[in-house]
């Protein structure tokens, strides 16, 4: 299909009337909603008289709008940081934190050969810890009576669930910052 000037002219018509691109190939037929788009761009046409979408013959009833809270929010609500409270930083010195000291070593707890526990042994109140690599033929669980609602024996535990600032603050202490 070739634009010829009377076409263009009609397109330049009904663009200012308001119609939209898939309107305008509608009433000129034999175009896409896509030429009509590239032929507008290339023309350079821009603003319209009125909007593209027809107005809404449907009436609205206003709306009340709740009252807004007289007093203002203390947390921040905007991104990650939503529920952040927002706290005042004034300049002052660090109070220095003593370093705790590192936790005894776990051992491995050893059970009798006989009393490893295997995925079909394990039961709600045995400790789920795997021990050894699961493609050898020794690997078995701890086994050891577990915590109440926990899946672990307490030493396996203390592994498992550390405190984020702990965590944190080993890392800092390995790199050396």
């Amino acid at each position: 299909m070739s634009w010829t000037d009377e076409r263009v002219e009609q397109l330049k018509k009904l663009w200012i009337e308001g119609l939209s691109a898939s309107q305008i190939a509608a009433r000129m037929g034999g175009i896409t909603r896509n030429a009509v788009i590239g032929k507008v761009h290339r023309l350079g046409l821009s603003g319209r008289s009125r909007p593209s979408r027809p107005a809404r013959t449907i009436a609205r009833t206003p709306r009340q709008r709740p009252a807004a809270p007289s007093h203002p929010s203390r947390f921040k609500t905007a991104g990650a940081t939503a529920l952040k409270h927002q706290v005042d930083i004034e300049a002052r010195p660090l109070p220095q934190v003593e370093a705790e000291p590192e936790p005894a070593p776990i051992r491995a707890v050893e059970l009798p050969s006989g009393q490893h526990m295997s995925i079909l042994t394990l039961t709600e109140r045995t400790c789920k810890w795997p021990i050894g690599d699961p493609g050898d033929e020794g690997f078995h669980f701890c086994g050891h009576r577990s915590e109440a609602s926990m899946p672990y024996c307490k030493s396996h535990a203390r592994m498992a669930y550390q405190p984020a600032q702990d965590r944190r603050r080993r890392k800092k202490i390995g790199s050396g910052a």
